[in-house]
């Protein structure tokens, strides 16, 4: 009985003590003989805890990327080395996932917050067979395999775009709050380079995933040491990471990057844990090749079709291990209950006072009541944007991301990834910290509409530091974005429903001021358009307004008529995209002259932007903005400093006709 007992000892020695998984090597001589008779196509191994399986992966990937890389001329293969066992044990061990479906919404997800590893997450994803596109395609034109990991249609296993450092964490932190939200099993793996870790929205996305205690959440640590020009802040202090994100609340557990058998039982010990977890993994950068390991120079440097013939004699080149990918466990969504309270509605009367703000409050608690996949995301200012109306009809819908933009931005992006409708709002001069977040959720495709309130000058005494006065021009740079910007409630709601079913990243300015309403129930709004306020047939100018300034012009064109001078109003709601065909052969025949009056620096502005979609028209275009620093006092007082208001308006346009 002799072998009962190296048996037992042996399945003690490499059983995961949290969860007993038996490591089945005996099937390593049946491998064996199948590969010998050309049949490895046909066996089917499991793949959890099969580590010497796990470790040929990593040296397979490793191949990839050197390959990759040097065929390219140009990439990162000393950060993919250095993270080979990582990769291979979560997407051949520890993750739950479709291959034929990365849209199947129980898979595990993975955000890789160091995108410049991009090679050795697209070779994984080639092994696994989820990747449909050839590897040789890497950051060449014809192909999607970018230098960076960037989402496309025909590659839908790409779902975050990275690279710009320090987003990854607020982006899974997003999907795993969502899958949460919708009762799943699944989980979240982001991969944090350790240069990273030195951006502040790190910390962001760490304090709130312990305090809405994100236990599917883990973060792997890839330590390297080494960052483009040189050591990292901390090198290979690790008690310094582990101290930061224990005070934040987070399970923390410090391994050895290159050990497969370390790796996968810390991910084990993750699974089983409320709190999120930060696996600290200790590594080496270019892991594999000894004339790059650890050395300085080698960051985002390819190797030479010379230097790479001999690396790759260093690593090993097995047969592909074939591997059962786990399926992930279907759920059953947790139908919410209908909500008996009575849903707070406005008789938006023409001539009623009610700021815009107020009314994209109550537009999206209606919105939130009938679609609940509408979500209200604030940083902590909800009060003041009204989506807290959200918060007390449909508190499920609502999540506080407190005073911390650039995640919450980041996590909106991870919701609207997961199938959420996200509105994400807090002051419009807020934004600005937050729009490299923007830029990324823009280039994800993301589907996220941001409201940025208190918009431009006529806040009044806050003064200079709260007026958003930049955002147009923020959001107009964005590839495929749209800009609305209500001038009554009746618009405000109406672009509130628009927002919602448009697709992309949608910015909806709102104002602190209270206007009047304007609008019909039954009028329509449309992307692209804008409304005809007022017009004659002896028009002698076009006064163009938005938000507030819309109804400086209608006061303008009064003071006009007065004058014996006729001139249309309109309102430029959609300021992108906007129908310039349409307006032009409307300005054409009312003046052929434009005055612009805007509460946003010019700079970028809507003035701007009219200028040059009219350039060679004949249209002559005189702008009114905002074009110094301004000082807290009343909005009227603002409105007439800075020459914006009814008063110059009509005295600007009087001059230019």
């Amino acid at each position: 009985m002799w072998w009962h007992i190296v048996f037992l000892i042996f399945h003690i020695s490499i059983c995961n003590q949290d969860t007993n998984i038996f490591i089945p090597l005996f099937l390593d001589i049946k491998v064996k003989k199948m590969i010998k008779k050309g049949k490895e196509k046909v066996v089917k191994i499991k793949s959890n805890g099969k580590l010497q399986d796990l470790q040929d992966i990593a040296n397979l990937l490793r191949r990839d990327v050197l390959r990759m890389t040097t065929e390219a001329g140009s990439g990162h293969p000393s950060s993919c080395l250095s993270c080979a066992e990582i990769i291979s044990s979560l997407f051949f061990s520890e993750m739950h996932y479709d291959r034929k479906d990365a849209k199947n919404p129980d898979n595990d997800e993975f955000v890789l917050s160091k995108g410049h590893a991009a090679p050795i997450l697209y070779s994984a994803l080639k092994h696994a067979g989820v990747l449909k596109e050839s590897l040789s395609n890497y950051r060449k034109s014809k192909g999607h395999l970018e230098g960076h990991p960037m989402p496309s249609p025909s590659e839908p296993s790409i779902k975050v775009a990275s690279g710009s450092l320090g987003q990854g964490l607020s982006v899974g932190l997003g999907m795993a709050l969502a899958m949460k939200m919708q009762s799943r099993k699944s989980r979240v793996y982001v991969l944090l380079g350790d240069s990273e870790i030195a951006e502040g929205s790190i910390y962001e996305a760490a304090e709130l995933a312990e305090h809405y205690n994100a236990g599917n959440l883990c973060a792997i640590l890839d330590m390297n040491r080494l960052g483009q020009r040189g050591e990292t802040l901390e090198g290979y202090n690790s008690g310094a990471y582990k101290r930061r994100f224990k005070s934040f609340g987070w399970r923390v557990i410090t391994i050895d990057g290159h050990s497969v058998k370390q790796i996968i039982r810390a991910l084990q010990k993750a699974r089983h844990h409320s709190k999120p977890t930060l696996i600290i993994a200790r590594t080496v950068k270019g892991k594999g090749v000894s004339f790059i390991e650890n050395k300085e120079g080698w960051h985002g440097r390819a190797l030479t079709e010379e230097e790479y013939q001999e690396a790759i004699k260093e690593i090993p080149l097995p047969p592909m291990p074939l591997v059962n990918i786990k399926m992930p466990d279907k759920s059953e969504l947790v139908k919410g209950k209908k909500n008996m309270k009575k849903i707070r509605k406005i008789n938006f009367k023409i001539g009623k006072d009610i700021s815009t703000r107020e009314a994209y409050g109550i537009a999206l608690e209606n919105l939130a009541e009938k679609d609940k996949k509408v979500l209200a995301i604030d940083a902590e200012v909800s009060n003041s944007t009204f989506s807290e109306i959200v918060k007390r009809i449909e508190p499920e819908q609502f999540i506080e991301a407190y005073v911390a933009e650039q995640n919450m931005i980041g996590m909106a992006l991870g919701l609207s990834i997961k199938g959420y409708h996200v509105f994400a709002s807090t002051f419009a001069a807020f934004l600005s910290r937050a729009h490299d977040q923007i830029r990324m959720s823009a280039l994800s495709h993301g589907n996220i509409t941001i409201c940025g309130s208190h918009a431009g000058i006529s806040i009044g005494e806050d003064g200079a530091s709260q007026m958003g006065l930049e955002d147009i021009a923020l959001f107009r740079d964005l590839p495929d974005s749209i800009i609305l910007y209500p001038s009554d409630a009746i618009s405000a709601e109406k672009l509130v429903h628009l927002a919602n079913q448009s697709k992309g990243i949608k910015y909806l300015r709102t104002t602190r001021a209270k206007t009047p309403v304007i609008y019909k129930k039954e009028d329509k709004f449309q992307l692209g358009d804008f409304k005809i306020i007022k017009q004659s047939k002896s028009d002698s100018i076009v006064l163009i307004g938005a938000g507030i300034t819309l109804h400086e012009c209608i006061k303008a064109c009064e003071k006009l008529k007065k004058q014996k001078i006729n001139s249309s109003v309109i309102d430029l709601y959609s300021i992108k995209p906007l129908n310039i065909v349409k307006l032009a052969n409307f300005v054409k025949q009312h003046g052929n002259k434009i005055v612009v009056a805007e509460d946003h620096y010019s700079a970028g502005g809507i003035g701007e932007m009219l200028a040059h979609e009219l350039l060679n028209t004949g249209i002559r275009i005189k702008t009114l903005a905002v074009n110094k620093i301004p000082h807290s006092g009343t909005t009227e007082e603002l409105l007439d400093k800075h020459s914006i208001n009814a008063r110059h308006i009509a005295m600007h346009a009087k001059t230019f006709v």
